[in-house]
């Protein structure tokens, strides 16, 4: 009996060893060139020009870029300016909520505004009925109420006795997010049309958060620890187990992974993200309306990702940054016509660059990632 249970345990490592082998072999060729084979037997061609090489990477050096021009806006931008610019870190927050669902499960979610607005709506109302504004209370609570509705949401589109199409799990996410905004819209509780205005500042004991550069290296802060938080995440065994998730999940699938158990977990953590982005969110612009939970804001997401470059963060940082604040000088000096001009804009971004702007300069090696230590290099085959 002994030696039958150190035999079985002894084959769990190996199995999970060659499950992970068969998720690094899934990725292991995406944006890899073919080699050039000399007459010797040897390749010579090296990575294409524009690529990531295995000394030089490029992704750290944009995210350092971005981090410091964003510590740096409020000592050069104006106080209305800096107001602008906390709500952007907010919308990138929630972009990267998304980024996270889309980018690395593949899961197209038309709904993930329903997360960001139940959050909301939930917060406005512990600050509206019960008076609580303090954000030891009002935070953790609003990314309680994403958790909850992504579970439920998530576990219902996803963890069905077969696995759920893109297209089933679109529409159940739309039709989640029409709802809801319906609903809104309906119950006079929630204050119907007009939404819930007139939300008390954020406090910390009986400091109050107000518009400026402290309320926007707070939510700063939060968006770096959330977003380091997901790069930890998406570099681990199990954002390996992603990335072969996205590429290929009939092979994910046949190593023994539970493709909708993963699909479902990520999905959870992006509507957990999304709700804290939704609480920041209603305290920043001071109410909230159902909008913020319909089918118009949830697409809206999904251009910031598409236009930044889906699957690496940073993209859905940097399309938020660039889609608001083109829009918002548009509308300052083409009122009439700034839609239109926008539109035509990401409709150019998207034909000629599939992959969003990050694509100039990141390689489509270094988007998917390195997973585990780099083989180590042998002699040259003999001819």
């Amino acid at each position: 009996m002994r030696s039958w249970r150190a035999a079985t345990v002894s084959l769990i490592p190996r199995n999970a060893e060659r499950s992970m082998v068969g998720a690094r072999e899934a990725v292991a060729r995406v944006g890899e060139e073919p080699d050039v084979v000399t007459g010797e037997g040897a390749p010579a061609a090296s990575a294409p020009a524009g690529r990531a090489s295995a000394g030089w990477k490029v992704l750290p050096i944009v995210e350092g870029l971005v981090l410091l021009i964003a510590l740096v806006l409020p000592w050069v931008l104006q106080d209305y300016l800096t107001v602008f610019a906390t709500r952007v870190v907010i919308l990138a927050l929630f972009a990267l909520s998304f980024d996270l669902v889309w980018g690395y499960a593949g899961i197209m979610s038309f709904g993930q505004a329903l997360f960001f607005g139940a959050a909301g709506y939930g917060v406005a109302l512990m600050a509206r009925d019960l008076n609580v504004t303090s954000i030891l209370l009002v935070l953790p609570a609003g990314t309680l109420i994403g958790l909850t509705a992504s579970l439920l949401l998530g576990g219902f589109l996803l963890l069905g006795r077969y696995p759920s199409s893109v297209i089933f799990v679109s529409l159940g996410t739309l039709t989640g997010s029409y709802a809801a905004d319906r609903l809104a819209r309906g119950w006079y509780y929630l204050g119907g049309q007009n939404g819930i205005p007139s939300i008390p500042p954020l406090t910390l004991g009986s400091y109050e958060f107000e518009e400026g550069p402290i309320y926007y290296y707070m939510v700063l802060g939060i968006l770096v620890v959330v977003y380091l938080l997901c790069r930890f995440l998406v570099r681990s065994q199990f954002g390996l187990a992603l990335a072969g998730l996205r590429e290929n999940e009939q092979r994910i699938a046949f190593f023994g992974y539970k493709a909708q158990h993963l699909k479902a977990i990520i999905f959870a953590v992006g509507g957990t993200i999304a709700g804290l982005a939704g609480s920041l969110y209603a305290f920043h612009e001071g109410f909230v309306w159902p909008n913020m939970l319909g089918v118009v804001f949830s697409t809206q997401v999904v251009l910031y990702v598409l236009f930044g470059g889906s699957g690496t963060l940073i993209g859905a940082v940097i399309g938020t940054v660039i889609i608001e604040g083109v829009s918002f000088w548009l509308s300052d000096n083409y009122r009439d016509v700034w839609p239109i001009i926008l539109g035509a804009l990401l409709l150019l971004v998207i034909m000629f660059r599939p992959l969003g702007l990050i694509s100039f300069v990141l390689g489509e090696r270094e988007r998917v990632g390195s997973f585990g230590k780099a083989p180590k290099e042998t002699g040259n085959a003999a001819p």
